[in-house]
């Protein structure tokens, strides 16, 4: 059954039920769900007035309800339904008062896509695109305004909505892979039905696409036309939070539905909590329970009822949007213990996806902690298999801009940072970046110095983990007007709109420079993407000296040198240190001008370069 058959059926039962005892059924959730899946019990959340005084029945030996849960809110009535062996159909379900049935509604299990729960994940053969939708391109103008939606579009609010959508990240899919990505992180875009929420992270409806920027099938055709053309779907998702507006936490289904009992008590953000062995019971309340803003209500994933309601809301997505990969926004705000419940659940469903949270701290001990695999003091077990890696990124930023002095090397904080990946379970799942959509563009973070700028993105494409580059990075877009500003930080991409007068999709009305930078940036994603030895090879460094830094990522069948000179001098590099790893090559191919180099006489380095060079 297609989504709107479905809706039409319910719309259909709501408009019959008020003539029935006033009953009317205005959400089921899930909106489907699937035969077959490897966890066999199924949540409903039923919502109407007055359902949680009626009793369910279904009529079909195939499916059994398992569990009836009654809230202290009569709207909700919560049903667990058990699913092994039952096969795809459609299942009628009754709602009775006493014996009489008040309401029925078809559920609907699909057949399962050959082959879903062994879907690969996102990994470090992939380079991911971030957009932000709103602000990428608008490819259907009819949705700028939607009856129900109060914020109009303005492009000259850079705080209000612009106008991107679903459509406008199709229409340049082919844009995006001829650039060499071949993974999309989009920022939320399930329904914001709220001010000043263009950037998706207070939902108001999470099985909702917001229909500003498109529909649920368009998110669909979305992920089928990347996968065609080899580009994996992540979506940014939110266990923290929702929107203030959305629909269960205007009407709760109990009192401790949303923490501080729905009361705005804001986080003290000290994410330390989570490890620190002196913490208080106080301050850990503090910090996990406390909401981001004040309309943004936080949840209490301590309820097992709403656990299980935003595990189901995840596994739905990836199976309805055949997604890639999952990105989860401030992993370290919600219930550590539900965190990676949460993430067990998915992977045993998915057991190669990928998940990647946000852990924004430069502490590498702290990302450490949240990494699947890892020993912790606490004896707390992650199962998340990637976290992003902000030490590693402020690292670098400070590393390239820092000025070589006496007694001083600028590239060493860099090494440093790296050195401590023994305390990472698997460093190579790191996701690392130049920048992303919360923090000044990497152009500006880099003091708008094209030589650093060059040498930073070579450093996170040839670097183990897997590499995030922010839309427009490939064109030097700039936060120099106010690098905290985030409407400033996700500027429209230029060519994005009807009327541009620059369009960097076509590349007409770029600078010079702005093209060079581009071209670039195209040449190293389109090399990596054939270049295994950058995908699973082994790192080794060689600590700096005098601003000179190198690294080798090499397995048996193939080696590839990476060489920084930060000095603003050209260098005659002498290779003798490096010479366990240069044993049996004689000459090195530079990856971006094609020059051949001998590796038997001194290495020539420009001035603020970084080479990649593959061994022959």
């Amino acid at each position: 059954m297609s989504m709107r058959v479905r809706f039409y059926f319910l719309s259909l039962i709501m408009s019959l039920a008020p003539l029935v005892h006033g009953i009317t059924l205005e959400r089921v959730e899930p909106l489907n769900w699937w035969a077959g899946m490897k966890q066999s019990q199924l949540q409903l959340l039923i919502y109407g007035e007055g359902v949680g005084l009626l009793s369910p029945r279904i009529e079909d030996d195939a499916i059994r309800i398992a569990d009836v849960v009654r809230v202290e809110n009569p709207n909700y009535l919560f049903i667990y339904l058990d699913l092994e062996n039952t096969p795809a159909g459609t299942y009628a379900i009754d709602l009775l008062e006493v014996d009489t049935v008040v309401a029925s509604f078809p559920y609907e299990l699909q057949e399962r896509k050959a082959g879903s729960s062994d879907r690969e994940g996102f990994d470090a053969s992939d380079v991911i695109y971030l957009i932000t939708p709103d602000r990428f391109a608008n490819g259907d103008p009819s949705n700028d305004e939607v009856e129900g939606y109060s914020e109009k579009i303005d492009r000259s609010d850079k705080s209000g909505r612009h106008g991107g959508d679903l459509q406008g990240v199709i229409d340049h899919l082919d844009y995006i892979a001829e650039m060499g990505f071949t993974a999309i992180w989009l920022n939320p875009v399930l329904e914001n039905n709220i001010e000043r929420a263009y950037h998706g992270y207070a939902t108001t409806d999470f099985y909702k696409v917001d229909p500003r920027f498109g529909t649920n099938e368009q998110f669909q055709e979305l992920s089928r036309l990347a996968a065609e053309r080899g580009i994996k779907i992540i979506q940014d998702m939110i266990p923290n939070h929702a929107g203030l507006p959305h629909w269960f936490v205007q009407d709760p289904p109990m009192k401790d539905w949303i923490n501080f009992g729905g009361e705005f008590v804001v986080t003290s953000h000290r994410r330390q909590t989570n490890q620190d062995i002196y913490a208080s019971d106080y301050d850990k309340r503090k910090h996990a329970d406390g909401w981001f803003v004040r309309v943004m209500p936080d949840l209490n994933q301590r309820e097992p009822l709403m656990a299980d309601y935003l595990t189901q809301n995840a596994i739905w997505w990836v199976e309805y949007a055949d997604l890639g990969g999952i990105r989860v926004d401030t992993w370290p705000y919600p219930d550590k213990d539900f965190m990676a419940q949460w993430t067990k659940d998915i992977l045993t469903e998915y057991p190669n996806l990928n998940i990647v949270g946000e852990e924004w701290s430069l502490d590498v001990p702290i990302i450490a902690y949240w990494q699947r695999g890892k020993v912790n003091h606490d004896g707390y077990v992650s199962h998340a298999p990637s976290m992003m890696d902000f030490p590693l990124q402020d690292a670098v930023v400070e590393s390239l801009t820092d000025e070589p002095r006496e007694y001083h090397e600028p590239l060493l904080r860099m090494y440093e940072v790296l050195s401590l990946d023994y305390l990472y379970p698997d460093p190579a799942n790191l996701v690392i970046f130049p920048d992303n959509h919360d923090m000044a563009r990497f152009f500006t973070q880099v003091e708008e110095d094209i030589d650093l700028f060059r040498m930073g993105l070579i450093y996170f494409l040839t670097m183990r983990g897997i590499p995030q580059i922010y839309y427009g990075t490939e064109i030097l877009m700039d936060s120099t007007e106010d690098p905290d500003d985030h409407g400033i930080i996700r500027t429209d991409f230029p060519g994005g709109w009807a009327g541009d007068p620059v369009n960097a999709f076509t590349g007409e009305g770029l600078t010079l420079k702005q093209t060079k930078a581009k071209a670039f940036l195209r040449k190293l994603l389109n090399w990596r993407k054939s270049a295994e030895v950058i995908h699973s090879g082994r790192l080794m460094h060689f600590a700096p000296d005098d601003g000179v830094y190198a690294y080798f990522r090499y397995h048996d069948d193939a080696s590839v040198m990476v060489v920084f000179n930060h000095n603003r001098e050209d260098l005659e590099i002498d290779l003798e240190p490096f010479a366990e790893r240069l044993e049996g090559y004689s000459t090195a191919r530079d990856v971006i001008d094609l020059s051949i180099h001998n590796l038997e006489k001194n290495l020539p380095v420009p001035a603020r370069t970084a080479l990649v060079l593959e061994l022959n």
